[in-house]
């Protein structure tokens, strides 16, 4: 079983991810985040918000709306730009991108695809095969991955919309009010968190590629200096890894990708991709954009609203360049579990030698930071100061309780589901007004105070 499998199961099972809608035979692309999964999406955007916004004096924080004026989309160019060609196998019924497949056959590296891959498919000496099953393709069709929705409670009235497909344009749309109610200075920038919605072809990779999702994004506004906006760029890409390396990512598991000439989106200068290693395959967890100034020129262009800016010290105008990072929360959230993933057998004479399932998830990222136990759950006194001790702690941690088995079989559940921290409630605690404190990772344990417990815990986790 891969890794990504194990990381699936043990996800739906402990309570981290459901596949969305699950008793009707479920949706793809779709999931749904559970108890645990709520817990460390909500502690990977805090820690994000508060690296990227609160610390920091040049950066504000906005929460746009998902639907939007669908001139945005024109602006942005995703009603035009954001399709791809799509064929069907006439005998597995499975779909594929139509230029994927032409790339894999090598008979095609087009700069206008569209146009060229449609030439392949209508030559039968050409013509590709399904990769899957070797039948025949149906031609190719565009396939827009935006969402559309409709607005309005009259049928026959309602006016087409789109859900999102990135939160970036929000940002972007609000540049001159961001710049009338605050008093920001270039350089500067805006960060959000929020969903977005794409008509994924193949969603698949777990929750690696869905159609509904939620982005981390920064849109940095500098001055349309080539040579300062590049060494700004750098300097986000540097800070970006940095936070990944901070939160218990190991560093052989983690790679810059530069999207070569042909790779870049239309509106890129420069495009780095910070990639995971996922079992030896390099998965795009986070990318880091130069969008130079496309964004605010074309809704200058399409809405006739003056866009620029005006520079107090050097007494100008210009349209400022944009540095983008950009990441999904579920992506750092899949391969956060999948780099604390860990199975250990247990050395021959321990007590229930066997293989120990463990996620050495980052303290700030795991979704309970202590657990709680009475050693005995049928002894009222050990069950009533623990439960003290419980209510004590979630003042400051988010704590577990559980006094279900024996303590061995709560220890591992918690190690499976990342718990820093396992406090025992004992008869010794009843008398010399301490408690034992388990570590996850090294599973040796020490007595500590009632008293200091609280700020036991807290200089453990900082």
């Amino acid at each position: 079983m891969s890794l990504l499998e194990k990381v699936a199961n043990l996800a739906k099972r402990r309570g981290f991810v459901y596949p969305s809608s699950e008793i009707y035979g479920g949706i793809a692309g779709m999931w749904d985040f559970g108890p645990l999964g709520a817990e460390l999406t909500r502690n990977i955007k805090n820690e994000y918000w508060k690296t990227m916004v609160r610390e920091r004096d040049d950066v504000v924080g906005i929460d746009a709306s998902i639907i939007m004026n669908p001139r945005v989309w024109e602006a942005s160019g995703h009603t035009e730009a954001f399709s791809d060609p799509l064929v069907d196998c006439k005998k597995c019924k499975k779909r594929f991108r139509a230029d994927h497949i032409v790339d894999d056959f090598g008979t095609l590296d087009p700069s206008d695809f569209v146009g060229l891959v449609n030439e392949v498919y209508a030559d039968p000496n050409t013509k590709p095969k399904c990769l899957e099953c070797g039948g025949d393709l149906t031609e190719p069709r565009q396939f827009n991955l935006l969402v559309e929705t409709f607005l309005g409670s009259v049928e026959g009235a309602k006016e087409k919309a789109y859900l999102r497909g990135e939160i970036t344009q929000g940002v972007h749309t609000n540049f001159k009010q961001i710049l009338d109610s605050t008093r920001v200075k270039i350089p500067f920038g805006v960060a959000q968190i929020g969903k977005a919605f794409r008509n994924e072809i193949t969603p698949g990779g777990f929750i690696f590629r869905c159609r509904e999702f939620e982005q981390m994004e920064l849109q940095y506004y500098v001055k349309p200096d080539k040579k300062a906006s590049q060494k700004t760029f750098e300097e986000w890409k540097e800070k970006r890894l940095q936070w990944y390396l901070d939160f218990g990512f190991s560093k052989k598991n983690l790679r810059f990708k530069e999207h070569a000439p042909d790779e870049l989106v239309h509106y890129a200068q420069a495009a780095f991709d910070i990639e995971y290693n996922l079992e030896g395959e390099w998965k795009e967890m986070e990318g880091v954009h130069h969008r130079g100034d496309w964004d605010l020129r074309r809704h200058q262009e399409y809405s006739k609203k003056d866009m620029t800016y005006y520079d107090e010290e050097t007494k100008e105008k210009y349209l400022p360049y944009i540095i983008e990072t950009s990441a999904g929360v579920g992506r750092v959230a899949l391969f956060a579990l999948c780099e604390a993933y860990h199975e250990e057998k247990l050395k021959e004479g321990e007590k229930n030698d066997d293989t120990r399932v463990v996620l050495k998830l980052h303290p700030k990222l795991a979704p309970y930071k202590v657990a709680v136990f009475p050693l005995l759950a049928n002894k009222p006194e050990l069950v009533t100061l623990a439960k003290k001790i419980y209510n004590d702690l979630r003042g400051s941690f988010m704590v577990a309780w559980d006094e279900r088995g024996n303590v061995g079989k709560r220890y591992r559940a918690q190690d499976e589901i990342g718990t820093p921290f396992c406090v025992t409630v004992d008869f010794e605690s009843l008398e010399g007004k301490d408690v034992t404190v388990r570590n996850r990772d090294t599973m040796k344990q020490e007595r500590v105070l009632i008293a200091e417990l609280s700020s036991y815990i807290q200089l453990k986790l900082s």
